[in-house]
């Protein structure tokens, strides 16, 4: 009596399985494949992108501090302990963003492309990002985009430079000047459109 017990659970379970199987939304798999082809160099880029604007933040905090509390003297030496701190802070905060890239895909991003598209669509999307021309403009993208960015700024660098000294006339005239002995400095690589703020 128990071996037939066990039988029927057994095929109760295989049945369940199957009739699940046969009930889970086929667009699941599509979703799926369409969220893993796109995580190529455009996502690597968009976490250094995430990265490199929380490292901005940091460096936007210390580095007035660097400037107004550490002695000419001793300020190579300072730079140079800050840029190997702001490069550990990099690598691990790019650390953590990736490695939450899959639970986000899979909570967030899948769902919405099920939502959003039908069977046949994310079918048409799985074989658009396998193409052969798509995947090389995947892999060429990041270089294309570093070009664009290096040309604009060249464009643009002097009409940029003339704004700043406008914008820093104006400021003058709001909060003063700086004192005769020591002039401001930006900080390196900082964000020079938020300068901070004096009391």
């Amino acid at each position: 009596m128990k071996i037939r017990i066990a039988t029927l659970a057994m095929a109760i379970m295989a049945f369940s399985a199957a009739v699940h199987a046969q009930t889970a939304d086929p667009k699941l798999e599509w979703a799926t494949k369409v969220v893993a082809l796109q995580q190529g160099p455009e996502l690597e880029r968009l976490v250094g992108q995430l990265a490199d604007s929380a490292t901005q933040d940091i460096l936007q905090n210390w580095g007035p501090k660097l400037q107004s509390n550490v002695p000419p003297a001793k300020m190579a030496q300072a730079k140079e302990g800050l840029n190997t701190e702001l490069k550990k802070y990099f690598d691990d905060v790019s650390k953590t963003i990736n490695s939450k890239v899959s639970q986000v895909s899979s909570s967030a991003l899948i769902p919405a492309y099920m939502e959003r598209f039908s069977l046949d669509e994310l079918k048409q999307l799985v074989a658009f990002f396998e193409s052969p021309a798509i995947k090389k403009y995947q892999s060429a993208a990041p270089e294309l985009g570093s070009l664009f960015v290096k040309q604009l700024i060249q464009e643009t660098n002097a009409d940029v430079i003339a704004r700043t000294r406008q914008f820093d006339d104006a400021a003058t005239k709001i909060v003063g000047g700086a004192p005769a002995n020591k002039a401001p400095a930006a900080a390196p690589n900082a964000d020079k459109s938020k300068p901070p703020a004096k009391k």
